[in-house]
């Protein structure tokens, strides 16, 4: 196994300029191609380089003509929103800083961030949101400005703008240099209080550049058609942010989508028809199971598994070609590739808009499984890895030689070293500058120019990364047996009965586990064997419905030792969720709270 690897970079030399200059670069370029859509009243719309770069023009100036000064932060508290993306580039335009709070964030939470990043002005999208900031005002004394998406806050910036010159603005854009700050965004924060990483405008060109130039099959579109993603992540997290940027900065057409539900999110994709998608496994998952739950209420469970085995032996074939490790998929596989194309495949990618051959993941594992069959059904998962800290991917798989089940090598520029207790370190360009305000904790994960992730992984003989587990998420049990509970989560997880999966079992005698019932999976469950409808927490002492979850767990235990295997579990009856303290914004477990919330039914597993 490799300690170290290193791929060089593919973008050269250093940056000049801040993130807003693109947008007035496209505009006298190319003023007509379409750079954006806006939906309005349920309608799509476009918005070509030259409207784009007027709008953001107008939304500096009135920032400018209402007090934001260069340097200055302000905080954005709201959903994935067009808007979201006009206030981004305008403050960049006059030098100031964006802060991304998620529109979930409890009071406290939007206190802490506006208050420690010293915040002059908060954009929000809704009067609830305003009432938040409202109950906190008078803690946070710096704060002068507060503007309401929903009550019109871009209409009447641009209006008190109007009389300003445009080049007041673009004097403070040319002030702008790669190493100022472009953003502080704060950590979700599994553990303690959320930190402010500081990203500077070098930060995120460097990291979009290289994403765009490596991966230009993807930012590329085929024949007679433009390159197009609808953006459904957050913009409060880095992926989402980084997203935004290099969608912009490559002229690919770019949607927003504030709502991740699949009943709000698949009509979207069907009428914005994206040709590649950045998502978290979350999405990809759901994409699969309702593809199958409808096979399966059409009684074509049996085609639908088969063409799934299909795919991911098809998949199997190029990726062992790929690497000169097998001669890629026989004529009789390729056939039977092809016969499910129209019956399956073909459906699958219609559901996500008809367009998409590529797809990035990121945030947390996909399971190899999944990964070879979308790409077996026509849609290349790329996936990588990397934190608010590197701003965004760190590693990812390329093109034309991804392995599933890894998250690539390192982004051209990038360096990873495997440190003597299985830490992931991280070197390049795209590496942050430290904590705001927190030099102690900038110490502790800067080491020499190294960032010490607290992530466990290995490399394999290509350089490619496989992550193991967290440091700080490792279960001890009191045989002194060390367990990373992440791939046994996984796959009890891939159960369509199964929402999520906790591992508990620190200083205890074995490992058990804490479950979630999927809310769709147990409505399909209930509808194919013809019984009633009945809420999901109503069937946690099912026994058929109990004896089908074993089943998830006994699979999941055959990929580990007997002393790592989960002994028992519980079904909850509730989910874990963000407002009751127990996820984090990008939806990762918050494994101490869950223990101490559940702490009953946790010690009732091991009262034998």
């Amino acid at each position: 196994m490799l300690r170290e690897f290193t791929v060089p970079p593919v973008v050269a030399g250093t940056p000049s300029g801040g993130l807003a200059d693109i947008v007035f670069q496209h505009a006298r370029e190319d003023p007509d191609r379409v750079v954006l859509g806006r939906k309005t009243d349920g309608v799509w719309g476009d918005v070509t380089s030259g409207e784009l770069a007027e709008e953001v023009l107008a939304l500096a100036k009135g920032l400018l003509a209402q007090g934001v000064g260069f340097g200055d932060r302000v905080a954005v508290m709201s959903r994935t929103r067009y808007e979201w993306t006009l206030f981004d580039f305008a403050l960049w335009a006059v030098g100031a800083q964006p802060v991304p709070v998620y529109p979930t964030s409890s009071a406290e939470q939007v206190h802490w961030i506006l208050y420690d990043s010293g915040c002059t002005g908060c954009v929000v999208e809704n009067e609830d949101q305003a009432m938040t900031v409202g109950s906190v005002i008078e803690r946070l004394p710096g704060l002068r400005r507060l503007w309401q998406l929903d009550a019109g806050a871009v209409a009447e910036l641009v209006a008190d703008g109007a009389g300003m010159a445009s080049d007041v603005v673009h004097r403070h854009r040319r002030a702008v240099t790669p190493d100022a700050v472009a953003t502080v965004i704060y950590t979700s924060g599994t553990t303690g209080r959320p930190k402010g990483c500081v990203l500077t405008h070098a930060n995120f060109m460097f990291e979009a550049d290289t994403m765009v130039t490596r991966w230009e099959s993807v930012f590329q579109a085929g024949a007679g058609e433009q390159p197009s993603t609808l953006l459904f992540l957050p913009l409060a997290h880095v992926f989402g942010r980084m997203v935004e940027v290099a969608a912009v900065r490559a002229r690919v057409k770019l949607g927003h989508q504030p709502v991740l539900a699949a009943a709000e999110l698949l009509p979207d994709l069907a009428a914005f028809r994206p040709t590649f998608v950045l998502g978290v496994p979350y999405v990809f998952e759901k994409v699969f199971a309702a593809a199958r739950r409808k096979a399966e209420a059409e009684g074509r469970t049996g085609p639908f598994d088969r063409a799934v085995e299909t795919a991911v032996r098809y998949a199997e074939a190029r990726e062992q070609k790929a690497f000169g490790t097998g001669p890629g998929p026989s004529a009789g596989l390729r056939m039977e590739h092809q016969l499910f194309e129209k019956l399956v495949y073909g459906k699958v990618r219609e559901a996500m808009g008809g367009r998409v051959r590529h797809a990035m993941s990121g945030g947390s594992a996909m399971s190899r499984r999944l990964g070879l069959f979308f790409d077996g059904a026509g849609v290349t998962v790329y996936e990588g890895y990397g934190l608010t800290e590197s701003s965004a991917a760190a590693t990812a798989n390329p093109p034309g030689a991804t392995k599933y089940g890894t998250v690539g090598p390192p982004i051209p520029g990038c360096t990873v070293h495997i440190a003597d207790d299985g830490e992931v370190w991280l070197h390049g360009a795209h590496i942050f500058s430290g904590y705001l305000n927190d030099p102690r904790g900038t110490q502790e994960v800067l080491r020499g120019g190294w960032l010490a992730t607290g992530d466990l992984g290995r490399l394999d003989e290509d350089g490619y990364l496989t992550i193991t587990g967290r440091k700080k998420e490792i279960l001890v049990t009191s045989n002194g047996k060390s367990v990373s509970p992440t791939a046994l989560e996984e796959r009890v997880r891939s159960h369509p009965l199964v929402s999520q999966c906790v591992l508990v079992g620190n200083d205890r005698p074995y490992i058990a586990a804490l479950l979630t019932l999927d809310v769709e999976g147990v409505a399909h469950w209930l509808s194919m064997r013809g019984l009633p409808q009945q809420a999901a927490a109503e069937l946690v002492h099912d026994e058929e419905l109990t004896a089908e979850v074993r089943r998830a767990v006994v699979a999941a235990n055959t990929l580990v030792s007997q002393a790592e295997a989960i002994r028992t579990f519980r079904v909850l009856p509730g989910q874990f969720t963000e407002e009751g303290g127990l996820l984090t914004p990008s939806l990762k477990l918050k494994r101490k709270a869950i223990e101490k919330a559940y702490a009953v039914e946790v010690a009732a597993m091991y009262q034998r």
